[in-house]
C-alpha cells in the first residue's frame, strides 16, 4: 500500500507545484498517517504546509472553528465536521502569499476496534475545502463559503484499526488526485 501511496502523493504534489496550489490537512483517525504520506516525497515541501492533528472533539472547535453546536449534535463522526475540518485547515494555513491557492483535506471517523456510540468501526468522513481559482474555470453555481466549496465523502471501510486508518489515507489521496486532474 505505501508505494500506492506514495505515488498518488507524488502526483497530487506535482499537479499542485504546476498549478501553484498548496496543500494542508487536520487529521483526527488518521493522526498524522496523512501528513506523512506527503512529507515521504522528495519535494513535498513546495506545496505541503502542514497537518495538525485534532484527535479530540474540543480541539476540533477552537483550533479548526468546527461549530461546537454541529459537534454536541452530531458528534465528530458526520459529514459536514469534515467540511468544516477542511474550511478551518485552510483558513488556518492560508498566509499571505497563499490566498486563495490553499487546499484543506480532512479526515474524522471510527477506526475501531469496535463501534463509537452508534457509529461502526470503519465509518469516516473525509471532506476537502477547494479554493475558487480551483473550480471556478469549470464549475458555475457553486455555494462558496469564503471562497471556497466544502464537499465530503462517507466511506465505509473493512479491516483492523491500521487498515482503517491507511485506506482512509489512501481514498483522501485518490478523491484529491482525481479533483486535480479533473479541474487543473
Amino acid at each position: 500500500m505505501q508505494d500506492c501511496c506514495d505515488d498518488l502523493a507524488g502526483r497530487v504534489i506535482d499537479i499542485c507545484r504546476d498549478s501553484r496550489f498548496y496543500l494542508a490537512a487536520s487529521e483526527s483517525l488518521t493522526g498524522g498517517l496523512l501528513a506523512d504520506a506527503f512529507v515521504r516525497i522528495p519535494g513535498a515541501s513546495d506545496v505541503f504546509l502542514g497537518s495538525s492533528v485534532t484527535y479530540d472533539i474540543a480541539a476540533k472547535a477552537s483550533v479548526l472553528s468546527v461549530n461546537p453546536n454541529l459537534l454536541k449534535m452530531h458528534g465528530a463522526v458526520h459529514p459536514r465536521v469534515a467540511e468544516e475540518m477542511a474550511l478551518g485547515t485552510a483558513r488556518l494555513y492560508t498566509q499571505y502569499d497563499y490566498e486563495g491557492r490553499v487546499i484543506g483535506m480532512a479526515t474524522t471517523g471510527v477506526a475501531g476496534p469496535g463501534p463509537d456510540g452508534d457509529n461502526p468501526a470503519g465509518l469516516v468522513y473525509i471532506g476537502y475545502a477547494l479554493p475558487r481559482r480551483l473550480i471556478e474555470p469549470t464549475a458555475v453555481h457553486r455555494e462558496l463559503v469564503d471562497d471556497y466549496r466544502t464537499l465530503s465523502y462517507e466511506l465505509h471501510l473493512d479491516g483492523d484499526r491500521e487498515q482503517v486508518r491507511r485506506g482512509t489515507v489512501m481514498r483522501v489521496l485518490d478523491r484529491l488526485n482525481e479533483t486535480l486532474m479533473l479541474y487543473t
